[in-house]
Parts: C-alpha cells; structure tokens; sequence
C-alpha cells in the first residue's frame, strides 16, 4: 500500500520506472485512475551468415547448376570406388548398398539411383552368380580418360596455379591438405604431389610432408622453365585486368576504377536506402592486393576492419578465379584461412558481398560462386576441362530418356542374347540328332548277325523242298 501511496503522488516521473501488468489500474477506480503500460524493448533482428543466408534473393541459374555438380560428384565417387577394385570393372548392388554411406545415397536406394541415369550405368544380371550387377557405361569412361589426359596436358597452367596460390600465402607456403580437398575445383591431377610439386623442385620445396613453399630467390616473374622466355608468370590479379579494360573503354576516371570490384547482382535485389552511398565509398576503399607484401596497418587508422575485409575478398575472388568452374565448396574454401591470413568468417564475408559472390546451398551442399564468371548458367570463358566435365553433365541431365544411341546399345544386346540363345538351340538340337543317329546305328549294328542266319535257314528249307 505504501507503494501504491507513493503513486498517487503528483510526481509522474516515478510511475514509468515501475512495470505493471498492461491492464493494472491504480485503485481500480475508473474515474481517478492512471493506466500504466508496460514498456518492452524490441530486440533488433541479428544480422549474422544464418539470417543472410535465409535472406539472401535466390538465383534461379546457379541453385540447379550446384545440384547437378553434387549428382556429377557423387558418381565420380562412386567410380573412384569401383575402379579401385581388383576383381573386375562390375559391382554388384549388395556391396554398392554398403558403399551407399560413403558415396552420399542415404537419401535414395542405391537401385532408383542406378536407373535414373542409365546413359551412365549399365546394369545386368549376372551370367554366373545371378545376381544384379552394374557397371559404367563406355561412353562416361572415355569421358574420365579424355579429362585425365586433359588435367595432364596442361601441366603449366597447373603449375601457375599453384604458384599464385602460395604467392598469396603470408608465409610463402601452403598446407598440401588444402590443395588435396580443392585438387578437383583448381584442375590439379590426382598426383600432383609428384608430378608437379617434386618434378618441379626449383620452383617449389617441400618443407615437410604436409607444406609447400616456394624457393626462395626465384623471381616471381620466371616460369617453371627459365630457359622459355615465352613463358612469363606476372603476379597480377584477374580483377586487374577488368579495371584495365573499364579504364580503356568507359573512360572512367582512375580514382573510381583503381580500387573496384565488378558487381553483378542478382534478379529481384532488394536495394536498402543509403545501399549505393554505402557501395561506392567501398568501392574506392584502397587496400592491399593479394600479391603485394602485407603491410602494418595500424588499428587506430581509419577504416582499418574495411581495408582488411577488402583484401579478404580480393584474395577469395583470385582464389575463384584460379578455378576451372570458378566455383568452390565452401569447406574446402575454409582450409585456405590459415596460410592465406583470411582471419574472418567465410561465409559472413561471402554473404555480406552478394554482387560479386553467390553462395548455393542446393543438394545438402554449400558453393561459392563467382558471379562476374557466369552467365545464364555457364561460364562466359569456357576451358578445355569444363568443357569434359560439362559433356559428362550432359549424360547425366539426359536422365532416363531413351536416346537413339541408348535404344541401338539395347537392340544390339538382345539381338546378341538372340543369337546366343539361337545357337544354344541349334546345338541342343544337332546333339539330339547326333543321338538319334548314334542310337540307329546301335540298333543297325545290334540285329546284323540276325540276318544271315535267317537267310541261311531259308536257303537250307528250300533246298529241302526240291529234294
């Protein structure tokens, strides 16, 4: 009551510092009643990766083309798999269901997969054991030699790659693993430790068994083989080449161009006011590229946490650029952190830039795309090794449509087991025959020596009947 008292006072600056319930009057007196509203302070939404993720407007061209990639990796799984085998090219379906955890079938039986793609998988019985077995078609096999011989012409580019990669490093070297998990997104051979890294030992030194660095004193300019002087590494990034170019044609001035970054947003972006004040003061931020020397930056400078986010992008841009698909998983991409000096959140970083990434998370996967690379769903550059792996694709988007090539393959099998089974008849019935004359031969033979003695006894009756 005495802080009920102490209400009514005429003091009205005390009433808001006590929370009553919303409909609480003070002596429930309608007439000289004080109503007091309870104040609640609204949370402001987070703005984390998750929520940008959730929010972030879709792009109806890479979400599907990040499916297909994961349906193409898990059947090249699936082939490392079966080729590692020694008892033949075949498994069959009871083992592959065994395999199902490790290849990425939890979701579907190994048995729908396997007729889904038909132009991949040949599946038949077993002519001995009698069990369904499955087998890589011809055509896909010579798709996997023809980018093996691919990935191994073009062993400088591989090289190049490799070299820029450590060249963006803060120490100079790089951890194998991270090159291991990316080896299929930067093109690499599956050998690449021995027949890029030790092969070429003047350019690059193995430190242990697991990092990589660069030779110290070679000259950044020198390619793997000094004595071609045609050959020329120069440590520029790609989105160098784009200023150069904006600079020429557009007649932009060096102050607008030095510093940026091609943006590319998708359909339907939603643009916040303030959002092109804010991009064109990040655009004109400077920063330090990825293949110049890390300078000290002081914290107290200004827009020291924007400079260095910016050359994390720089660095996450060249490495995509450095890519066959210009694309990457994102936990792969998290194994460069370290030797790279990304010393940020990967995906809050991608996230937070959508005109020049695109993060997909279609088929339980998370992608980074290059957005500048791409356009209508493939890539404006194409090269020799997407163009193999997107003829692989091809076989797989054809599904289970029954192709010409597809209907003479099955024609030619069943006319094939027709002739087997035409054969085995005609040797089924010349062996019968083969009995049957056996047998009248038998017969033939067995009532011969009935025959004389029958014509004796009647030459001997005859003869008796003229005497």
């Amino acid at each position: 009551m005495r802080i009920l008292q102490d209400l009514t006072c005429n003091n009205p600056t005390i009433i808001r510092y006590y929370h009553f319930p919303l409909s609480f009057t003070l002596f429930n007196s309608p007439s000289s009643a004080r109503t007091i509203i309870q104040t609640r302070w609204k949370k402001k939404p987070a703005n984390t990766a998750q929520t940008r993720l959730h929010a972030r407007t879709r792009d109806p061209k890479l979400d599907p083309l990040t499916a297909h990639f994961v349906r193409l990796s898990r059947i090249l799984n699936l082939h490392r798999l079966v080729s590692a085998r020694k008892r033949g090219p075949f498994v069959s379906l009871q083992l592959l269901s065994r395999w199902a955890p490790h290849v990425g079938l939890d979701t579907i039986p190994v048995g729908a997969f396997l007729r889904k793609y038909p132009h991949v998988f040949d599946v038949f019985t077993h002519p001995i054991l009698r069990n369904v077995c499955f087998k890589f078609r011809q055509e896909f096999v010579e798709l996997l030699k023809e980018e093996n011989d691919v990935i191994r012409g073009l062993e400088f580019e591989s090289v190049m790659r490799i070299k820029k990669i450590l060249m963006m490093s803060v120490n100079g070297s790089i951890h194998l693993h991270a090159l291991r998990l990316a080896r299929k997104e930067l093109g690499l051979p599956e050998d690449f430790r021995e027949s890029i890294i030790q092969k070429y030992d003047h350019v690059f030194r193995m430190v242990n068994l697991e990092v990589v660095e660069l030779v110290r004193g070679i000259s950044y300019n020198s390619g793997p083989d000094d004595s071609d002087e045609n050959e020329r590494f120069i440590g520029v990034a790609e989105v160098e080449k784009w200023r150069e170019k904006e600079y020429r044609e557009k007649w932009l001035s060096e102050f607008e161009v030095k510093y940026a970054f091609p943006m590319n947003f998708p359909t339907g972006f939603k643009k916040e006011a303030g959002f092109k004040d804010k991009l064109r003061n990040w655009q004109r931020l400077n920063y330090v590229k990825p293949y110049e020397k890390k300078e000290v930056v002081r914290v107290r400078t200004c827009g020291v946490v924007e400079r260095y986010e910016k050359r994390a992008v720089a660095i996450i841009h060249e490495l995509l650029c450095l890519t066959v698909e210009k694309m990457v998983d994102v936990q792969h991409l998290v194994h460069f952190r370290k030797d790279l000096g990304i010393e940020v959140n990967l995906r809050e970083l991608v996230l937070k830039h959508p005109g020049i990434f695109y993060m997909s998370t279609k088929g339980d996967t998370q992608m980074v795309f290059l957005r500048e690379a791409y356009s209508k769903g493939c890539l404006v550059e194409p090269n020799p090794i997407y163009d193999v792996r997107r003829k692989m694709l091809d076989l797989i988007l054809l599904g289970p449509r029954c192709t010409r090539r597809l209907r003479t393959e099955w024609e030619v099998s069943n006319q094939g087991q027709d002739v087997i089974c035409t054969e085995s008849r005609r040797k089924v019935s010349d062996e019968e025959q083969d009995i049957s004359c056996i047998e009248r031969q038998g017969e033939a033979k067995d009532g011969d020596f009935v025959i004389p003695i029958l014509e004796d006894f009647a030459d001997c009756s005859h003869q008796n009947g003229h005497q």
